[in-house]
Formats: structure tokens, sequence, C-alpha cells
């Protein structure tokens, strides 16, 4: 959806000159400006200069995890966990927006209010292709955590008009909660084998495990395993499971990866979203993984309660998060409205020395959104140098290939830079790691814990960055996604500016661009 600040944006794109600049050899001096394209039109401090221009965020209030992912006739629907009457967590309904692209999102009419069983918690929703609920063909069904304290509850819902309006099941819940279990909730469903043969699966987190039921009409459940005792990160609840098969890369073979949200322990500390890759065979997950051994889908501060759309076209799997942080989350500028979610990511798996790990991309969609392309060429930056290029676009991808040298020392990219403000993205050569900064971005007194810097182990001669950069959102993709960090930053020059550096040493910058994204 279009509003006034978007509308703005594009007459800004819309006189850019479209010619790459392109920078002298590299014998020629490192420090150097390229000019924006555009006039810089900085904005007042308002709430509206910390929302992104393609990241969903709410028209107002507050929202966090991403619920009932489904694709059906040509659409992406996102519900999620809203509290339509505060910009603080409180009695949750779930919110709803659709997409045709993946990038621009339609809000749409609140889907789930709360009831006398409860208010609407986390869940997700499916297509019910051969009408085995029979609330018709091809219903659109939600299945959610009815929280009426301190008893949580699976309840299901149903749409037959492309989930405009819903009718709650009357007989709800269909899945109380076993005896003396208060932490019982975020249903993820899916459907499991053959039409003829197969039925549908809901995995629930269940304080710091996961358990496993089955059922033939979505109504009635049984159980059938558990998983995650002593498993992974045992240090919080967990939260908001996720299970999909996924390719190997360059392989024939296939692995399960079952997802959870975890507060408390994540890298970058808090909330965070750790993953296990296994087999799955219908009834149990199994880890491949030691169970001491703890992964993570990102290293950054931002990035929670992760879930993957359902019947996605041409078997993709794609999923979105929460950015924010528990840590904090309720008190982050502005005050007017509070929640963004990811950009849709598609999801992967690889073979790496240490065993079959994520990976994860910005989807092919945005690529069409692409314009007003600024090429750096082939340069060595020495002795503190830098590149600045001077930007006026709201969002920005960026693209860069540094080679590391002996004499490397510290190097990358600063984003938001003026007037004394920036984030930073960087490398290490000491220590080996990918690191972020965000102490100098702007408004960053509101919580002791935003100011953290973040690091990510990374070992690798070359060094490729994919940054997406989009008001408050930082999203940073390394080395073909295999290491991800996801920021949220509060800038108040209004300055789109980004700067390729060194820290000292030498380092081979191969290249690097810079792309408008258009709305």
């Amino acid at each position: 959806m279009l509003n006034k600040r978007g509308f703005l944006c594009i007459l800004l794109l819309m006189v850019s000159c479209g010619q790459p600049t392109m920078l002298p050899d590299a014998h020629e001096p490192t420090d150097r400006m390229i000019p924006k394209s555009t006039m810089m039109i900085k904005p007042t401090i308002t709430p509206e200069l910390f929302r992104p221009l393609i990241h969903f965020t709410p028209q107002k209030a507050w929202i966090n995890d991403p619920n009932g992912m489904v694709y059906y006739d040509g659409e992406y629907h996102l519900f999620y966990q809203y509290h339509p009457d505060s910009t603080v967590w409180g009695p949750m309904h779930w919110g709803h927006a659709v997409s045709r692209d993946l990038v621009n999102w339609e809000h749409l009419p609140i889907a789930l209010y709360p009831d006398e069983n409860g208010t609407i918690f986390s869940g997700s929703a499916v297509i019910d292709w051969h009408n085995t609920a029979g609330f018709g063909e091809e219903a659109m069904i939600a299945i959610f955590t009815h929280d009426k304290q301190p008893r949580q509850s699976q309840s299901i819902a149903y749409s037959l008009d492309k989930g405009r309006t819903w009718t709650k099941y009357e007989g709800n819940p269909v899945l109380p909660p076993p005896s003396g279990i208060r932490n019982f909730r975020d249903p993820k469903v899916f459907w499991y084998g053959t039409q003829e043969a197969g039925y549908w699966v809901m995995v629930l987190a269940v304080g710091q495990t996961t358990l496993f039921y089955r059922s033939a009409d979505l109504k009635a459940w049984q159980s059938m395993s558990g998983f995650g005792l002593t498993e992974g990160a045992q240090c919080g609840i967990w939260e908001t499971p996720d299970l999909f098969e996924l390719p190997v890369a360059g392989t024939n073979e296939t692995r399960w990866v079952l997802t959870l949200g975890i507060n408390n322990c994540a890298p970058a500390g808090g909330s965070g979203t750790q993953y296990f890759v296994g087999h799955f065979d219908g009834e149990r997950f199994t880890n491949e993984n030691d169970k001491e051994t703890v992964l993570w889908a990102d290293y950054g501060a931002d990035f929670y309660a992760a879930q993957s759309f359902s019947d996605s076209p041409d078997g993709r799997r794609i999923w979105m998060a929460w950015m924010s942080n528990w840590d904090y989350a309720t008190t982050t500028p502005p005050e007017t409205w509070r929640g963004a979610m990811s950009i849709p990511r598609e999801l992967g798996l690889a073979k790496t020395a240490d065993g079959i790990r994520l990976t994860q991309q910005p989807v092919a969609e945005l690529q069409s959104k692409l314009m007003a392309e600024t090429e750096v060429a082939s340069t060595v930056l020495t002795d503190d140098g830098s590149i600045t290029i001077e930007s006026s676009a709201e969002a920005q991808l960026i693209n860069a290939t540094f080679t590391i040298l002996p004499e490397s020392s510290r190097f990358g990219i600063r984003v938001h830079v003026g007037d004394g403000q920036s984030a930073t993205v960087g490398y290490s050569r000491k220590e080996r790691v990918l690191f972020t900064s965000r102490s100098e971005a702007g408004v960053t007194d509101f919580n002791e814990k935003f100011t953290t810097g973040h690091i990510a182990s990374l070992e690798a001669d070359v060094i490729q960055l994919q940054i997406i950069v989009d008001g408050s959102a930082v999203e940073v993709f390394a080395n073909d996604g295999t290491l991800v960090m996801t920021e949220r930053i509060f800038t108040t020059t209004g300055s789109r500016d980004i700067e390729i550096f060194a820290d000292g040493g030498r380092i081979q910058l191969d290249s690097a661009q810079l792309y408008e994204i258009a709305p």
C-alpha cells in the first residue's frame, strides 16, 4: 500500500540518473566521494522517519510474531500478533495483510479477535484442499493458541472468502493442554504424506520441548512423540516452532529443519531463532547433530519467531520473522507504531565443513524492484582509506565483495552515514568474525542492551556482503546467505549515505554496487 511518504520516494527515484558512476583505477587515492544522484531532502524527525519502505509495518499500534502464513490464489497471507489499542504488548489479536509480490503489502481488517476462550496467540494456517474438516472446498483454516491463563489450548477458525472473514469452530478448543502443562502453544500444522494415506501434523512448543500430534480432520488430535529434552539451547522457553523439508544443494538428499524461537541466550542477547537439522518420518523428529550443538538462524539481535509460508509456489520455502527483541521491544522508537517484519527470505541447505547448515537469501522478487545502480570499481583501500557513496534512497541494496590480504585488519560498510551517526557492518581478520555495531546509530538510549555489538564467526578469505537497508531495518547476508545478521537502527539525520572503509591495513575491494529499491 502506497502512502504519501512512499509517493515522495517514487518521485525522487524517477528523477535519478540511471547511469552507473565508476571510481577511478585502484592506483589513485582511496578517500573519495561518489555524489548522490538526487537531491537529499532531510525529513523532520517524526515516527515516520523510522518506518521502512519495503518491510511490513503496522499502520499503528503494536505487532510481534508473524502467524498463519499461507499462499493461496495469487496472494501471500501474513497474519500477525496485533494489539490494536496500544504500542506495547497486550490482548492479542490476529492482524492481516496480503501481498502478490512479497514486497508491497495491503492491510486488511483484523482477522481474529479474543473471545470467551481467551486471547489469540500465535499459530499457522493451511488450505484444506480436500475438505478434510468439512468446512468447505479449499477452506483456509487457521490453527492458533487460545490463551486464558493459566491455560493454553489449540483452536481453529475457517474462511471461505480468501481470508477476508472468519468463523471460529464451535467445538473449540480442539486440543486442550495436558494436565499440569502451562506453556502449550504456537501450533505449526502441515499435511504429511500422500492425499490418500496422509494426515495433518501439528508441532507445538511445550516448555523447552516440542510435541507432535496427528489428525485426519484438524479437529481430533492424537499425540505421536516429543523432541527437545537436553537438545540444543535450553536456556529459555521454546516458542513458535516450524518444521519443513529442504533439498541439500548439490546433492540428491533432503533434510528436515525444525526451527524455534528462544529467549534469554541468543548470540546477540535476548531473543533469537535456533534450528535443528535432521529427519522426520511422519511421527518423530531426530537430530543428526550432537545434542550439544546449537545452531542459530540469525546472529543479529532482531530476528525472532520466524515462520514459513504454506503452499508457496514452485516449491520454495519462504519465511519471515519479527524484527525486534524482547530485551527492548516495548521501548523502541517510534511511539505511534512498534514492530516490523523481516524481508521474506528463501531458505536452502548447504553442506559445510561443520555439517549441513541453513542458508537464507532475500526473495528473488526483490530484484525486479532495483533501480539506479551506482557501481564502485575494484580498488585497494589502505591506511584507514574510505569511499563514501552519497544516496537519497530510502530503501537500498548493497553488494560488496572483499578479498582479504595478508596485511588486512578491519573493514566493511557503514550505512546511514551523516552528522556523526552511522551503523557498521564489518569484518575483523584477526578474530575472523563478522560484526555489527549500532552504538552511534542515532537513538540508542531507550535500553542499555540495544548498543551492545554483535559478532559471528566467519572463516573465509573472500567476504561477500549483501546488505538491505530500509528505514530502521538492516539485514546482512554474508557469503551466499550462510551467515545472516538482522538489526534495527534509529538514526535521526535522514542521511542514506554509505561508506566503504578500511580500519588499518589494506583490503582489496573487488566490487561494490548500490541499488535503490523502489516500493
